[in-house]
């Protein structure tokens, strides 16, 4: 009884292993169409997301409220630029998260908007912890 092709494609949920991501890669999975951007964040990664003074920030958004409690080495993102829609490029840029090369936009580790154009942080989707090493998204 799984659903076909044109159920998936329309939004069902999916499920990723996240044992086999090193500490430090990122992956990326499709749900709804979208790129989603799964990253195993390293304890500097972390550190220095959860170190950034939240009024610095373009859409000042704590690192807490983009992961799940306890599971901080997970980021979980829509890869698609809040500016125009382009897709960024994991581990660049001058924050060492993600960086749009169409028009220079530059996200840190948690996904937040730093500098350049984009309007907004890359979105968190709707995810759930099923282990330790499992989620699913949707």
């Amino acid at each position: 009884m799984n659903p076909d092709a044109a159920t998936i494609a329309a939004g069902a949920p999916i499920q990723v292993d996240l044992a086999p991501i090193a500490e430090g890669q990122d992956i990326k999975v499709f749900w709804r169409g979208k790129p989603i951007y799964i990253s195993h964040r390293t304890k500097k990664q972390i550190q220095e997301a959860q170190s950034v003074a939240l009024s610095s920030l373009p859409d000042p958004q704590p690192d807490s409220a983009r992961v799940k409690a306890g599971h901080d080495q997970w980021l979980v993102v829509i890869g698609i630029c809040t500016h125009l829609g382009c897709i960024p490029i994991a581990h660049e840029g001058n924050y060492d998260g993600f960086f749009c090369p169409c028009h220079g936009s530059q996200y840190d580790s948690s996904g937040r908007i730093r500098q350049g154009p984009a309007p907004a942080n890359l979105a968190v989707p709707p995810y759930a912890f099923l282990t330790d090493t499992k989620i699913q998204i949707g």
